[in-house]
């Protein structure tokens, strides 16, 4: 038999190669002969870069950069393909776990860190990037990140704006003359899973500022910062950016991505399976396992088990979900792809309880689906 496996991570629990490798344990219990092949999982958020490293033998590199906040951090990205494709995770260089609550402050917060760990790729020599743009702690419309590579944002003295989103009103002139030329020889994939646009009720500052630190009157004085950001854009660049969709994630990075780089936007696990080859790698199979920490209605909206359901429906191949909780509105999924969601937890625990014992839960979990398979 053939069994392809291929969870996210369980948040705080396990990441996606420890999950797949449990569920690999537990298939072999009962099926010792079977051909298990692990495609951990991700979604282009938090565990994207192990996900993919992992399944692709690639490298994993350090390099220190400006956090969000200008404060010197360990930021790391993967290179894949023989160095010719990298994966990065913004988050690593400029997000939000990365400050204390009460340091939060989307005013100064800078994606410059992002644009380093761009750069130190680009000298590497890779010709393909994948980047996660979850979980950042800025609003400055990626213009630190354009900093970093080159970009310069004047205000009307000719002086260079400091960091952060809170000094964007000042912009007065953009000059592309310094931007890396390397940058247009390379690809860019964004994974972004939301359609936010930069500006508006439902835009970077509105919908995102709060979590980062941001008052209803900063949330306000943002938004019009990045308005004014995007008027001067459309009007030296022609690039009209303030309402396409995923323009405001990460603050608006999406945006400056797009205006500056040509990236283009898609969701995260679509990336993933990509990125991984899956859909060649699960013909043929008989079962399909994946999984994530959570799985609930919201599942059907672009999260790691759906993408993975998606594409085992296409070749009928039945898909088992395990969780370690299963929410509300689950029913649907059944109408879409999932033959069976499966919960690992062996009884009333504590959370603390359930997140060190995942991974025991989820081979005994699957050992016993697999019980049933055998019969």
């Amino acid at each position: 038999m053939k069994f392809v496996i291929a969870p996210d991570s369980f948040k705080e629990s396990m990441t996606a190669k420890n999950a797949a490798l449990a569920m690999e344990k537990g298939i072999k219990k009962v099926f010792p002969d079977a051909e298990c092949v692990i495609v951990p999982m991700a979604d282009g958020g938090e565990g994207t870069v192990e996900s993919l490293v992992s399944m692709a033998n690639g490298e994993i590199i350090q390099t220190e950069v400006l956090g969000p906040l200008g404060e010197t951090v360990m930021a790391e990205y993967g290179l894949l393909d023989a160095g010719k494709t990298v994966v990065i995770e913004m988050a690593s260089a400029s997000g939000l776990e990365l400050i204390k609550l009460e340091d939060r402050n989307p005013l100064r917060t800078t994606t410059y860190g992002t644009g380093q760990l761009i750069k130190h790729a680009l000298d590497k020599g890779v010709s393909r990037f994948l980047i996660g743009i979850g979980g950042s702690a800025t609003n400055d419309g990626g213009a630190g990140m354009l900093q970093a590579l080159g970009v310069s944002f004047k205000d009307r003295n000719g002086d260079e704006l400091p960091f952060g989103g809170g000094a964007l009103h000042q912009l007065h002139s953009i000059d592309l003359s310094g931007l890396d030329e390397r940058m247009k020889m390379v690809k860019i994939d964004v994974a972004c899973d939301v359609t936010n646009p930069l500006i508006g009720e439902n835009g970077a500052s509105a919908i995102f500022g709060p979590q980062k630190g941001a008052t209803p009157a900063v949330v306000k004085f943002l938004d019009q910062n990045l308005a004014h950001f995007a008027k001067v854009i459309k009007q030296q660049l022609g690039q009209d950016i303030a309402h396409l969709d995923g323009a405001g994630a990460a603050g608006g990075l999406g945006a400056g991505l797009m205006a500056f780089l040509n990236a283009q936007l898609k969701k995260g696990v679509d990336l993933v399976i990509e990125y991984t080859g899956f859909e060649e790698r699960v013909q043929g199979a008989d079962f399909v396992f994946t999984g994530e920490g959570s799985i609930d209605g919201q599942t059907l909206f672009g999260k790691t088990p759906y993408g993975v359901a998606a594409i085992a429906k296409k070749y009928s191949i039945p898909v088992i979900a395990f969780a370690g909780r299963i929410g509300s509105g689950v029913e649907s999924l059944y109408d879409n792809g999932f033959t069976a969601i499966v919960g690992i937890l062996k009884g009333v625990t504590s959370l603390e309880e359930a997140l060190e014992s995942g991974e025991t839960n989820l081979a005994f979990a699957v050992e016993n689906i697999c019980r049933v398979l055998k019969n």
